[in-house]
């Protein structure tokens, strides 16, 4: 077969064969620069297999740029993701309480269970982290320094640092920069902090500590409260007293069932004790598994959709209003 001359002074073949090889070229110098933007992650333990599971520790990650923070979120565990020993939050280890705040490389939080609170977050080494009434979560500001963080110490990450999320939306964490130059992790806004007399992994000694401290859900609300109840509501430590409530047999405010409703000052017993599964009021009073105001009790803030959440389904005799 006869080749007809180009116009560079080559045969037509030879040119092909110039052109295919310039297009492999540049085809082969972009999918570098693809693989490399796609492979980027942190030098200490990118790529680095989990010890458990055998999976990478970029499985799922997501650079957060909080300010100049420029931290990294990554999917799993700490120790999934391979993280040096005695770093992060397994530098306070067990049965040593956390006594002053300390600004990690990395911080862990994990959805988890203490306790009676469940769900619950808590950090690498299984403490549970908690939430302060006096903070403000829009915008997220913390109002716990001095002694108070001696007591509460602040869950603080470096700028640069990983946050490890495991059951828990990245969409969800934040970090502040606290009066004094740190910088906190929040969630749902809501500052996060330890407690100094949790020793023991699954401790929950804070909770509930002065009405103001709870431990801090996934979401950021309060563990141990009735679920869906108005986190503005349930905030303070106390509405102003209701004056009336409808208690209803089902969850959630059923029409299903029958309705009873209980109204006056002081205590009142209810109609029929022991199957309200929600009640509705607007303001606070305290319910009571015995009549005449006797037995378990417990205050709540307005309406509870499922009594139950409370562990008090079935239980209602009483109320005491004012």
């Amino acid at each position: 077969m006869t080749s007809t001359p180009a116009t560079d002074g080559t045969t037509g073949t030879t040119s092909k064969y110039r052109r295919n090889a310039t297009l492999f070229a540049s085809f082969a110098a972009a999918g570098a620069l693809l693989l490399s933007a796609c492979g980027g992650g942190d030098d200490t333990d990118s790529g680095a297999k989990s010890a458990d599971s055998g999976a990478t520790s970029s499985a799922t990650e997501q650079a957060a740029d909080s300010g100049s923070m420029d931290l990294a979120f990554k999917s799993g565990t700490a120790k999934q993701n391979s993280a040096p020993k005695n770093t992060g939050d397994w530098a306070n280890p067990p049965g040593k309480p956390a006594a002053k705040p300390v600004q990690r490389k990395w911080v862990q939080l994990s959805a988890s269970r203490a306790g009676n609170l469940d769900p619950v977050v808590v950090n690498g080494s299984g403490f549970t982290l908690y939430r302060f009434d006096k903070d403000t979560a829009s915008p997220s500001r913390s109002n716990c320094n001095g002694a108070c963080a001696t007591t509460w110490p602040p869950v603080l990450v470096n700028p640069g640092g990983k946050i490890f999320v495991d059951g828990v939306e990245p969409s969800a964490v934040g970090v502040i920069t606290r009066a004094d130059g740190t910088h906190q992790v929040t969630i749902g806004g809501w500052p996060v902090y330890r407690f100094s007399k949790d020793v023991r992994p699954g401790d929950t000694n804070g909770q509930g500590v002065g009405g103001t401290w709870f431990g801090v859900r996934p979401d950021g609300q309060k563990s141990g409260q009735p679920a869906g109840q108005d986190d503005a509501a349930s905030d303070q430590a106390q509405q102003a007293p209701a004056t009336s409530a409808v208690l209803f047999d089902d969850a959630n405010f059923s029409d299903n069932g029958p309705a009873q409703g209980v109204a006056g000052k002081g205590c009142q017993n209810v109609a029929r004790p022991k199957v309200a599964s929600s009640i509705s009021m607007s303001g606070s009073a305290k319910i009571w598994s015995g009549r005449g105001c006797t037995g378990e009790s417990k205050v709540i803030n307005g309406d509870v959709a499922d009594l139950a959440t409370i562990g008090f389904d079935n239980k209602i005799s009483s109320v005491k209003f004012g």
